[in-house]
């Protein structure tokens, strides 16, 4: 009970220092641009830590670890995968995305597309914005359910009530600040995240040795003592199965290059080629703490509780914390693990206003700053609402899409946008609208059992994209506009 109680005091200062400090960075913003896309002057190290936190969030700290708990050594394909993803796209795809926001002057995600395939711009905007907003619009209330049920679950708090708080403590900063105090919020998230990352497995190897009585005494035991399917990297199964199973974990690898908008607008705000070098440099080495931690802490936990010891394999990491710090010192990183959530809701709610008013709404009467405001709090509230009326089990359905689609699409459409010279508007159109419809059905139909739609998507869409770009003709015109 005096652990909960320092808990609930460590969040609530947390907390209540990130809402102060988004207020004071909205302070900053006095233009459009400011609110969409920070300026499009953002350091290295900001984007990169805010690159990072929005990317990863409870992945790192309570999905990861609780997959690794669950699973032993097949872990490893899912960590390849999502870390070949990243510093891929750090590495070929971040300046690049810098560089063309930067020539085209654009303040979203969807702006960068319009732009590049301008005279196909309008069908462009409505289709990709229509898209992202519509899932990303159940993603953010799929934050809110998170956030009330972790609340529940930690201190017995009605989860209505804690998706409310979880909406009242992203909301003011979020609508008054925009881009820029969700992108210095996620700094702050950032750093408690890696923190909790490399201090957790180090505490925790040291924990085993010295308590003698628990399942292990190290995670090569653990392993070893929970079977076959825990100590091999492919589990319990061979040959062709065990194929898939690699492939589906490393599938994680193809929605990191550049399809995810929440992400790749971190790119796009870098201040310079200068800074998006930095900000590789921190983003890649952020990553191989981060992955590295996020498993060993899951693997800690089976050496502590065993195999069979949690009922929730997620709750592995605070679990871990308070088995292995005093509880001030576990409150402060489960903190952060419970504010991590915060740092994807906000960037989608962010990401959902600014394509809606820019995209959807562009010709309203009204200033861009506070036609983005209005409808940042308008689809904060919405949310909130139907993450209270819609059956979760439905919210969640369409959030399992967005990975595979949204992401497996707009991958491909991005990389061929800067890399094949060929590829044109009305193939980009195509391959958006068949790339949403192909995972809709490739999930509902139940084949993701068989074969991930995170790979089955993205190559769908890239062979769409190819044949469409041969078989349809290009617009005889280019209007692109600079």
């Amino acid at each position: 009970m005096a652990a909960q109680s320092q808990i609930i005091i460590v969040m609530v200062i947390y907390l209540t220092i990130l809402i102060g400090w988004g207020l004071f960075q909205g302070k900053k913003v006095k233009s459009h641009k400011d609110y969409a896309i920070a300026g499009r002057n953002l350091p290295g190290w900001a984007a990169a830590l805010s690159e990072r936190a929005t990317g990863e969030s409870s992945w790192a700290l309570l999905g990861l670890p609780g997959f690794a708990y669950a699973s032993g050594l097949t872990s490893l394909w899912t960590a390849v995968g999502c870390v070949a993803g990243i510093i891929t796209a750090w590495w070929f795809i971040a300046f690049r995305l810098r560089d063309e926001a930067e020539k085209y002057d654009i303040n979203t995600f969807t702006d960068f597309i319009a732009h590049r395939h301008g005279s196909v711009e309008k069908p462009i905007r409505i289709v990709s914005s229509l898209v992202i907003v519509f899932f990303f619009f159940f993603y953010v209330g799929a934050q809110f359910l998170g956030g009330g049920k972790t609340l529940y679950a930690m201190f017995g708090l009605d989860p209505v009530l804690g998706m409310v708080l979880t909406a009242f403590i992203i909301i003011p900063y979020t609508v008054y600040g925009g881009f820029r105090s969700v992108v210095y919020t996620d700094v702050i998230q950032s750093v408690v995240m890696i923190i909790t990352l490399i201090i957790g497995p180090i505490f925790g190897i040291i924990y085993l040795k010295n308590n003698p009585g628990i399942f292990a005494g190290s995670i090569s035991e653990a392993l070893q003592l929970s079977g076959s399917s825990y100590s091999s990297i492919i589990g319990s199964v061979s040959g062709f199965t065990a194929g898939i199973a690699m492939l589906g974990g490393f599938s994680w690898f193809f929605g990191y290059l550049g399809g995810q908008p929440q992400l790749s607008m971190r790119f796009m705000a870098i201040r310079n080629a200068a800074q998006a070098k930095r900000a590789r440099n921190i983003s890649i080495i952020w990553t191989l703490f981060a992955y590295t931690g996020a498993l060993s802490i899951g693997w800690i936990g089976l050496a502590i509780f065993g195999p069979h010891g949690l009922l929730d394999a997620e709750t592995v990491m605070p679990r871990v914390m308070l088995a292995v710090f005093p509880p001030v010192i576990a409150a402060i990183l489960i903190t952060g693990a419970i504010a991590a959530m915060i740092s994807t809701a906000d960037s989608l709610l962010i990401l959902s206003a600014t394509e809606l008013s820019e995209n959807l709404l562009k010709y309203q009467s009204i200033s861009r700053l506070k036609k983005s405001r209005i409808m940042t709090a308008l689809l904060a509230i919405i949310a909130l609402i139907l993450a209270y009326l819609i059956p979760s089990q439905l919210i969640y359905t369409l959030v399992g899409y967005v990975w595979a689609g949204i992401g497996g699409t707009f991958s491909v459409v991005i990389l061929l946008t800067l890399f094949w010279k060929r590829f044109h508007g009305r193939a980009v159109v195509v391959t958006i609208i068949t790339g949403m419809i192909f995972t809709i059905v490739w999930i509902s139909s139940g084949l993701e059992a068989m074969i991930t739609a995170r790979v089955m998507t993205f190559v769908f869409a890239f062979i769409t994209a190819v044949i469409s770009t041969f078989i349809i003709r290009p617009p005889c015109v280019n209007t692109t506009k600079i």
